[in-house]
């Protein structure tokens, strides 16, 4: 086992900002499942948005989004809270979220992300809690990864230095896939 290990000591400084996102997933009795987000952002010193004055440690962005999806982590309902944000205008961005119902996480996630809710459509701190939410989604979701087909290689295979077709990983756990190519 690997032991801890941390950054090395860096040079004198102060904090000024922090950003907590954590990633949930659940296991419903209806069958589907839960995937929750959650992003905090919050300054170490006074902060001024123009119209409100934030309290070192108050949230300036408070945002929640709960995906709702099926086995094939096609999104069947999606939910979005902003606790607290730092304009007014910042909740309109809220019912276009409802576009992504139908959406699957998977590839092409991040396009799908920009082409519904890109640029003044959507929030980007929301974009970025729904790009994690599909790699959230993948580990909670038993298998999600796994195509029906068992001649087809779990999704995951080619995505990462671990999972090279051509490594010692896919060798030892996916013998039947190592060295495999997609047929054109």
């Amino acid at each position: 086992m690997l032991k801890d290990r941390m950054l090395p000591t860096p040079s004198p400084r102060s904090p000024l900002h922090q950003r907590n996102i954590s990633l949930n997933g659940y296991a419903r009795e209806d069958g589907l499942w839960d995937i929750e987000a959650h992003l905090v952002d919050t300054k170490s010193h006074v902060f001024n948005t123009g119209t409100i004055q934030w309290e070192p440690g108050q949230a300036i962005h408070d945002m929640w989004i709960r995906l709702t999806v099926n086995q094939e982590l096609v999104i069947q309902a999606i939910e979005v809270a902003m606790d607290s944000h730092p304009h007014p205008e910042c909740p309109e961005v809220i019912p276009p979220m409802d576009s992504l119902i139908g959406a699957r996480l998977g590839k092409g996630w991040r396009k799908t992300i920009e082409l519904h809710l890109g640029g003044i459509k959507g929030c980007t701190h929301l974009r970025e809690l729904l790009a994690s939410m599909a790699t959230a989604a993948f580990q909670a979701v038993p298998g999600a990864l796994f195509d029906a087909d068992e001649n087809k290689p779990p999704l995951y295979l080619g995505t990462c230095k671990s999972w090279d077709f051509d490594g010692a990983a896919v060798l030892r756990h996916y013998p039947k896939f190592y060295q495999w190519k997609p047929k054109p």
